[in-house]
């Protein structure tokens, strides 16, 4: 008997597999423009390319590029109010206070998805411990390439104040950001965890906040390190999200 869970994700194969069959059939068709316009095309894939390759680091969604914001979902929140993001976890509750004021299209997602029991029975599926120390979640396939099928803009940048010489802002232990491909307004459903100071360009949407108790969680995890010992990859203690909710504070 195919289970809920087994057939949500073979939705998210099937969606896939037709984004792709898009792609392919965009390509088919540039293959068919005249020579200039075939050139230029050339110069921004490989441009597309070497930005996609640059945030490996943090990147999400990748896959959903090419959707538009049409899909993103109506507003359904308090746009004053705060909200909990509950994870519970193999390692432990983790709850996320979000403030709905600065961020309401991104809390609002993440409630409708939380809501689908989009993030039930998922894995975080990548921990980074040298240079940025965070633990990456949020992908249904567990492969840093899935996402909801739309993307939300970016909110609430500014709250850490001026980047620095090099570009980069502190996002302290404890926030919570949104993951994206680099570019602006590309989030989808991805987010990471925060857990101890990290220098980034200010281009991550900071939604939300750690309680203590999920933060000790985060840092056993980042502690136990990542698999064969590189300081990005899977989680060598994993981390699987059982069951998410949001809800009014």
């Amino acid at each position: 008997m195919v289970t809920s869970d087994q057939r949500r994700r073979q939705l998210a194969r099937d969606k896939y597999a037709r984004q792709q069959q898009r792609r392919a059939e965009a390509q088919r068709k540039a293959k068919r423009r005249t020579t200039v316009i075939a050139a230029s095309l050339a110069v921004v894939l490989a441009a597309g390319g070497a930005v996609y390759a640059s945030v490996q680091f943090l990147g999400d969604d990748a896959k959903n590029t090419e959707e538009t914001a049409s899909g993103e979902p109506k507003m359904a929140i308090e746009a004053k109010g705060a909200y909990a993001f509950s994870l519970g976890t193999n390692e432990g509750d983790i709850t996320i206070t979000m403030d709905a004021a600065k961020t309401p299209r991104t809390v609002n997602s993440f409630k409708h998805l939380a809501d689908k029991k989009y993030f039930d029975g998922t894995k975080c599926h990548r921990l980074t411990t040298a240079g940025i120390f965070v633990l990456q979640c949020g992908d249904p396939e567990g492969s840093g390439m899935g996402g909801p099928g739309y993307t939300i803009p970016d909110e609430n940048l500014d709250a850490l104040g001026k980047a620095g010489a090099d570009g980069k802002v502190t996002y302290k232990a404890g926030t919570v950001a949104m993951a994206n491909t680099g570019q602006p307004g590309t989030g989808g459903s991805q987010f990471f965890l925060v857990y101890k100071d990290s220098k980034l360009p200010p281009q991550y949407t900071p939604f939300g906040t750690i309680d203590a108790a999920g933060l000790a969680a985060v840092q056993k995890v980042g502690a136990a390190g990542a698999e064969g010992g590189q300081g990005d990859g899977a989680p060598k203690k994993p981390v699987t999200i059982e069951k998410a909710t949001v809800s009014a504070k």
